[in-house]
Order: structure tokens, then C-alpha cells, then sequence
């Protein structure tokens, strides 16, 4: 049975961090099963009289060291969930969350791994690191880049991490007060000796656009980068949370589409159902897929509990690769021509443009 869409957490603590920055500690959720580097999506108050604001914090807690859920939260200038949360969040409150999501999380805690945040990047990176180090084999080198030293968030406990674990973590601190923005040719400096290893970047764009590029002048490969985004949510996320919603038109307007293969008019054409075979936590599912209906629907429909977060195009947690066929995407705002170019569509607003498709999760 699938389990439910929306879940309740209360605070057991609230922890100062910077001075811009605040952790929220949950009390015990057992039924909230995650991996490191994912997400909670957060049911808030609106601003200016909206009712639901959705937003987006990543997991700071490992699933693997028995340490409650934590999310840490940084507060930024005009942000309305951040705010909010930073000003209004305190032990006893209870908010309303979706199950964890997100695809920035290693496929095994064995490998050797080269980490780099920024800011409250730092938050889905700690959990990899705990989990790694605690649960894996692999070693681990840090870049974590701040404004000053007083901005850097988990200090003391990445530098307990790097004591207790000496020749497993490496934690490198680039400060832009004393070492000036990290561009591109000097982070390759700093990431030459770590260039062999999968690497997962989390921050500003600026600072991951830097990233790559710098990795990718060291001869990294695309399989070999990860980057997690995060776009703000209307309360979309939380009114369609319990059901799978209608399904899209397939005439649905094609200025904001991005399809892998054909994003051509279908305007006018009547629905036509056809099969998908999809691939998903080592099953395979033959379903049937009309063409006015979102893979996802389609997939929740046929009773296979396929992940996903917004259901906007705007969270990656639906993300999967179209090995065979065509699609449509009515909306995409986390997927890069890279991505489509290797075939990863997201479920929640991919629409069939064939009779058969092939689909994996893995």
C-alpha cells in the first residue's frame, strides 16, 4: 500500500546555527523513511493572504546514525518560507510535509566523493557526509565555500567529523572575505587531486556553474556531476498531495514545453491510450498511458508508487530517463539541455507522443 501523501511533524528544538540560520529538530517519525541528500517539502502560511505557501528544505540529518530529522533553514532577504520559519518555529509546532524526495543522493556510501556547498548548500551535503562516514567505506573531500567565518554553517560539527574521522574526510573552507569569490580556475586548482571522483554540488548557481566548469577542464564526465536545484513552489504541491489530480490537455500550451524528442502541436488530437513499461525500485510495470494524461497519473493510477514532490516541474523528485519512445513536457524548470539530452524527462508533466514507451527509475 502506498503510504501517505501528507505526514505531520512537530519541533522538539529549534538551534541557532549563524546568526541567519536556524535547525529544526523533529521529534521521532519512524514512518518517514529517507535517503541522505533528500528533501521535505513544507506546508506554510501564505503571504499577503494566500492560503498555502510550498517550500523546499533539505534534510541535515542522516538516516543512518539514529540522530532525529533536522532541516536547517537560512533566512533570506524577501524569502516568505525562510522568514517564517525562522521567526515563528518553535518546539511544539506542528507542520504538514510531504514524504522525502529528491534524487541528490549517492546510489551506494562505498565510493570516494568530492562534496561542494555553499552557504545552506552545506545542509543535503552533511547528510551525505554522516551517512558515508558512519555507514559507508568511501573517502570524502569537503569544499565548502562561505561569505566569512562566521557565516559557515555546522562549523563545529564538521571539524568534530573531520577529527574523528582523520583519514576518511577532508574539509577544505573557502571564505570569499579572505580568498575572493571561487571562480573557475581556481577551484580547479583546489579540486585537481579529488578530478577522478562523483561529484555532488549544492549552493548558489554561480558558485556550481564554477564547479563544473572547473571539473569539467579536469575531464570529468557528466555521469561524474550532480547538482541539486531548488525553485520555490506554489500550494499546488499540498492540494493535489492526496489524489493523482486531473490529467493535463494534451493540448496544454506548448511555448513553456521541452520535449526530448518532438514538441510539435497536439492541439485537436484526441486521446489515444497507449502502454508504457516502466522500470522502478527493480520492478517492471507494464501500464497503460493515454495521451492527455502525465506519466505520473498514469503510474499512481495504476496503483505504482512512483516518487514525487511539487508536481510542478519545478522539484527534480520525479526525474526518470525515457530509454525508448517520445514525450512532451508541458513545464520544466529544473532539467538543463544536458539532461534532455541523455533522455531524463519528469513524470509529473511528460505526455506521451508514441503508442510505447520504455522507462526507468534507476
Amino acid at each position: 500500500m502506498a503510504e501517505p501523501r501528507t505526514h505531520r511533524l512537530v519541533i522538539a528544538e529549534v538551534i541557532e546555527e549563524t546568526a541567519d540560520a536556524r535547525s529544526l529538530v523533529f521529534e521521532s517519525a519512524p514512518q518517514l523513511r529517507y535517503r541522505p541528500g533528500q528533501f521535505l517539502t513544507f506546508n506554510l502560511p501564505g503571504a499577503n493572504g494566500e492560503a498555502v505557501t510550498a517550500r523546499c528544505y533539505s534534510l541535515a540529518s542522516s538516516p543512518h546514525t539514529g540522530e532525529p530529522m533536522k532541516v536547517t533553514v537560512k533566512r533570506v532577504p524577501g524569502g516568505h518560507g525562510s522568514n517564517w520559519l525562522c521567526d515563528h518555529a518553535a518546539p511544539g509546532t506542528e507542520l504538514e510535509v510531504l514524504p522525502p524526495a529528491g534524487t541528490f543522493t549517492p546510489s551506494g556510501l562505498d565510493a570516494d566523493l568530492l562534496l561542494i556547498a555553499g552557504g545552506s548548500g552545506i545542509t543535503p551535503v552533511i547528510s551525505i557526509v554522516k551517512s558515508s562516514l558512519t555507514q559507508g567505506r568511501g573517502r570524502l573531500a569537503l569544499l565548502y565555500a562561505n561569505r566569512a567565518e562566521s557565516t559557515v554553517i555546522f562549523r563545529d560539527e564538521l571539524r568534530e567529523l573531520a577529527e574523528d574521522y582523520p583519514d576518511r574526510l577532508q574539509v577544505f573552507h573557502w571564505l570569499e572575505s579572505l580568498q575572493g569569490l571561487p571562480a573557475a580556475d581556481r577551484l580547479a586548482a583546489a579540486l585537481a587531486p579529488y578530478a577522478g571522483r562523483t561529484a555532488y554540488l549544492c549552493g548558489p548557481q554561480p558558485l556550481m556553474d564554477a564547479a563544473e566548469e572547473a571539473l569539467r577542464a579536469l575531464g570529468a564526465t557528466r555521469d561524474q556531476l550532480h547538482r541539486e536545484r531548488f525553485f520555490s513552489l506554489s500550494g499546488a504541491a499540498f492540494g493535489t498531495s492526496s489524489t493523482a489530480g486531473p490529467p493535463v490537455s494534451a493540448a496544454a500550451d506548448t511555448a513553456e514545453a521541452t520535449g526530448t524528442a518532438d514538441t510539435a502541436d497536439t492541439t485537436g488530437m484526441a486521446e489515444a491510450t497507449g502502454t508504457a513499461q516502466v522500470e522502478l525500485d527493480g520492478e517492471t510495470h507494464e501500464i497503460n498511458w493515454s495521451s492527455g494524461t502525465p506519466l505520473l497519473d498514469a503510474l499512481l493510477a495504476a496503483g505504482v508508487d512512483a516518487p514525487y514532490s511539487c508536481r510542478e516541474g519545478a522539484c527534480a523528485a520525479c526525474t526518470c530517463r525515457l530509454l525508448d519512445g517520445e514525450v512532451k513536457m508541458t513545464r520544466n524548470e529544473v532539467l538543463d539541455e544536458t539532461d534532455l539530452a541523455d533522455g531524463y524527462i519528469l513524470a509529473c508533466q511528460s505526455l506521451p507522443l508514441t503508442n510505447q514507451a520504455k522507462i526507468t527509475y534507476t
